[in-house]
């Protein structure tokens, strides 16, 4: 507390020369008004207090400790006409009130606009509940604690800008994705939790699996780079998008940031950072990987790993491909930066009456305080469901980066809707980072939701209208168009 109070006053210091540099013009880049300065942070936000109830599982996990430390990412940029934020916290996904507030309180800290921050989760299942989906739920505490940890790291990185030069860049690593939707021989379906056997997709088939055919959708290989140094060169954030869900291997009931945290520890050893003050910042974001893993069920038999063996090999693998073109990236100290944040409203697949009542028929009939059971889980889904109006608002976000545009999403969405934003957008380059600035559940095309399978089971994980991937897309195209004007 006693180092954030110094750096609010060097702030308060620099903002009075700041202004006496503008009026003097002695401001690097005043005649521009277009010269970059960063800072970057990565603010802990591992748990005070254990247990503490961890995302991502059908069952409730109570972590007893942390194998490793959880970070919000934290990278604001500024010139003389914008300043932004973007922030990738190690969390399974964050609900829109929680990142509303973080986003009030940065705003009221640093004055760059709450419509500015864009603030995401890894999705790493291995990490606190702060949104309640199947049997966990949130940690009213530990929530409370990430929006002042988050609001305070974006005022840290805020204080701590720079003068600064931005590039970016793409590779690709195929190597590490595999869809992880099956479709069925022909003649085969699949059964849901609901009681229906129509689903014609398998999420996870297993290896060997004789009733399904082929993966039914893409990956995309593509590794996205926003590298930022300091005006002479030394590096000071790199943040990476990839279209990959988490990779696990996590051992015993512990928190982790998975891969995410492994790059962005690699990455720093990769670029020799050093113990340069401040930080060099490495942030992984996830990208559009709804219906990606990082198991290759083509094979006959998967490979044994030990603990976190995998998230390592995955790590590695990216921060190695990145170091390829890494050398290539050609940096600016000045670039436009413009933002644009705008709400979407869209149906709710609300249980009907008879949903409802089946639901509570099952519930009634077992004792068990821990659900066992597919039909059992999506029963209470269904209950829980219930009580969501019938249409909800999403936030999507659109920022751009010189010819860089990154475009938001609150959901896990599909491989094919980013590739789609990547071939329309008016930007050289785009990438989308997903279950950013709430968590609005999967979000399958209309064409999987006929398919079916485990990402379009109405529940708290999936519950928006079978149309709104289309009018999620075309509003974030819409977003792109608008901020590369």
């Amino acid at each position: 507390m006693e180092t954030l109070n110094v750096r609010r006053m060097l702030l308060r210091i620099g903002t009075i020369l700041l202004i006496a540099g503008r009026l003097s013009g002695d401001v690097l880049g005043a005649d521009t008004g277009q010269a970059l300065q960063a800072g970057a942070v990565a603010q802990d936000i591992t748990p005070l207090d254990f247990p503490i109830s961890v995302n991502g599982n059908m069952a409730d996990v109570q972590a007893t400790g942390a194998h490793d430390r959880l970070h919000a990412r934290c990278l604001v940029l500024a010139n003389g006409d914008t300043s932004l934020a973007i922030v990738v916290c190690d969390s399974c996904m964050i609900p829109r009130e929680l990142i509303d507030a973080a986003r009030q309180q940065a705003a009221a800290k640093t004055g760059i606009p709450a419509a500015n921050i864009l603030i995401s989760a890894t999705h790493a299942h291995s990490c606190p509940t702060v949104t309640g989906v199947f049997q966990s739920d949130p940690d009213q505490k530990y929530s409370q604690f990430l929006i002042t940890r988050i609001a305070e790291g974006i005022e840290l990185a805020y204080c701590q800008r720079v003068p600064a030069r931005i590039g970016w860049g793409t590779v690709d690593e195929p190597s590490q994705l595999f869809n992880r939707r099956w479709v069925a021989k022909e003649g085969e379906t699949f059964e849901d939790p609901f009681g229906g056997r129509t689903d014609r997709v398998k999420m996870n088939p297993g290896y060997s699996n004789p009733l399904v055919d082929r993966p039914v959708g893409a990956v995309d290989p593509q590794v996205s780079i926003l590298s930022v140094q300091t005006r002479e060169g030394r590096p000071l954030s790199l943040l990476a998008n990839y279209s990959l869900h988490y990779v696990g291997g996590v051992s015993g009931a512990v928190v982790s940031a998975d891969y995410f945290g492994e790059f962005a520890t690699r990455m720093a050893r990769q670029v020799q950072a050093g113990n340069a003050a401040p930080s060099f910042v490495g942030m992984m974001s996830n990208g559009t990987s709804g219906d990606v893993n990082n198991v290759n069920f083509s094979l006959k038999v998967g490979s044994k790993r030990e603990p976190y063996e995998q998230m390592g090999v995955v790590a590695e693998t990216i921060v190695q491909a990145v170091s390829k073109v890494l050398g290539e990236i050609q940096y600016l100290d000045s670039v436009p930066l413009k933002v644009q944040d705008a709400e979407l409203e869209l149906g709710v697949r609300v249980p009907s009456a008879e949903d409802l009542e089946r639901a509570n028929k099952m519930l009634s009939e077992t004792s068990d305080r821990s659900l066992k059971g597919m039909p059992l889980i999506y029963a209470r889904e269904t209950t829980l469901l219930a009580k969501y109006p019938a249409t909800v608002k999403v936030r999507l976000q659109a920022i751009r980066i010189g010819s860089l545009g990154i475009v938001s999403s609150p959901c896990e969405t599909f491989t094919e809707t980013g590739l789609a934003v990547k071939k329309d957008s008016p930007l050289s380059r785009t990438f989308t980072i997903e279950l950013a600035n709430g968590y609005n559940g999967y979000l399958p095309p209309p064409e999987q939701h006929r398919l079916g399978g485990y990402e379009t089971w109405r529940a708290r994980s999936s519950y928006l209208a079978a149309d709104a991937e289309p009018k999620v897309r075309e509003s974030m195209l819409k977003l792109l168009r608008a901020v590369a004007e």
